[in-house]
């Protein structure tokens, strides 16, 4: 694995951490391609769309100063890229993502979010 890649995807991630935190969908943006996509269940509701929603959502949702989150795994091949990302203490949720990823003009970025919201 290409630790400058590991690093570059950490840092994208980074991005939507900080959004969570600080509870505004701008900080996330820098994240997510801008034709970025987001599926899960929030209870037996579908969650999914453009990654605008998301945006969206986290702005509505507010501040998650509280969260604790963990990058668990990273898979890169070439200009592809997987990575799991676990939340806990979203403003009182637990959330598992996996992204995939796409080094575009030499930067990556998330192209699609699926979640899961543990009960």
């Amino acid at each position: 694995m290409n630790n400058d890649d590991f690093k570059l995807i950490e840092s994208t991630i980074q991005h939507y951490i900080d959004g969570a935190r600080s509870g505004k969908g701008n900080d996330m943006k820098p994240a997510f391609h801008k034709d970025a996509t987001i599926f899960g269940y929030i209870g037996t509701d579908l969650f999914a769309g453009p990654i605008q929603k998301l945006f969206d959502w986290n702005d509505e949702n507010g501040p998650a100063s509280d969260i604790v989150t963990k990058i668990a795994h990273v898979d890169i091949e070439g200009s592809i890229a997987t990575a799991r990302l676990e939340s806990d203490n979203w403003t009182g949720h637990k959330f598992t993502d996996f992204f995939t990823l796409l080094k575009v003009d030499g930067e990556w970025k998330i192209m699609n979010k699926i979640f899961h919201l543990h009960a």
